[in-house]
């Protein structure tokens, strides 16, 4: 998420009695989460495992829970609870608004858009041209959505992230900054649900269009002219790229990438990346063809143990 305006490392660490290294004057102009950052972005990390990757990431500064070597280029804010730091920044620049009316007088709503009785748009909701928003659609605050777009009844465009931090006490919830992207030409089915990304944006992209009952995690991103089935599930941080056929209930685990052009078969589940212009089936899914050839083995097996306890 870019800030509204820049901030300084040291207005930050004064807000939390912090401690800093590096430039404290230095400007911060955007909070992303390590897969998103960019330079100018503040981040955070609090498990040893990633102090490396994240203090060589593009983030210009970075928020510790333990005080380690400033690398140039760079300021460090050193605090117990980063966790903490980091969704007090996003309560000050994206706090939650409740809405004043079933569409926000922010909303900018496009020439020849339809909003049909009972759909809900949001404070600072852009939706573009020609499109049609269906009774009982929930679309959340700040979500984009393009020209000739049709979302049917029941859809919720950008609730929250699924993501917590596990505490003493329980479960410490991640605040979601980021938006849904929907572009051009999209269609949403029937109780679908588009989380918004933790700190970056869930896109959706041209032409694709969804059936009824699909889960879309945050932060990811579907490409251009894709169809994906019914009851099918994609878990966060996952890219699914141009003109994949996904079927009916299929699951995908996060962080994966599916190949432009693949077509996994229904009711499979995926669990690692898949190269493109291939098809797929199975749970955990394989190349179709190897799957029903070993189908086929297995359904020979009785029939061969039998001959084996004749002889």
């Amino acid at each position: 998420m870019k800030l509204p305006f820049p901030i300084t490392v040291q207005s930050v660490a004064e807000s939390f009695q912090a401690k800093t290294a590096g430039n404290a004057l230095q400007e911060i102009t955007g909070i992303n989460e390590i897969h998103m950052v960019e330079p100018g972005d503040i981040t955070f990390v609090d498990h040893p495992k990633y102090y490396d990757k994240v203090l060589k990431s593009a983030a210009t500064t970075i928020i510790l829970n333990k005080e380690v070597e400033c690398p140039e280029g760079k300021s460090l804010i050193f605090h117990e609870d980063p966790f903490t730091v980091y969704t007090g920044i996003i309560k000050k620049f994206r706090s939650f608004e409740p809405a004043v009316s079933m569409v926000s007088p922010s909303a900018v709503i496009g020439e020849g858009t339809v909003i049909q009785p009972g759909a809900f748009v949001g404070n600072h909701v852009i939706i573009g041209k020609n499109c049609v928003i269906h009774p009982g659609v929930s679309i959340y605050d700040h979500c984009v959505i393009g020209d000739n777009v049709i979302i049917h009844s029941g859809s919720v465009i950008g609730a929250d992230a699924f993501y917590f931090k596990k505490r003493n006490w329980g479960w410490d919830k991640m605040l979601s900054c980021g938006r849904v992207v929907l572009e051009d030409y999209v269609e949403v089915g029937a109780n679908c649900t588009i989380d918004r990304g933790v700190s970056g944006d869930t896109v959706i992209g041209q032409g694709t269009k969804f059936d009824n009952h699909v889960q879309i995690g945050h932060d990811t991103v579907v490409g251009k002219h894709c169809l994906i089935g019914c009851a099918t599930i994609i878990a966060g941080v996952t890219k699914i790229e141009d003109e994949v056929l996904i079927w009916a209930q299929v699951a995908i685990q996060k962080d994966l990438v599916i190949g432009k052009g693949a077509t996994i078969l229904a009711t499979s589940a995926v669990d690692k990346n898949l190269p493109g212009g291939k098809v797929y089936f199975g749970a955990p899914a394989e190349e179709a063809r190897k799957k029903w050839r070993e189908m086929a083995a297995v359904r020979q097996l009785p029939e061969l143990l039998q001959r084996l306890n004749k002889d």
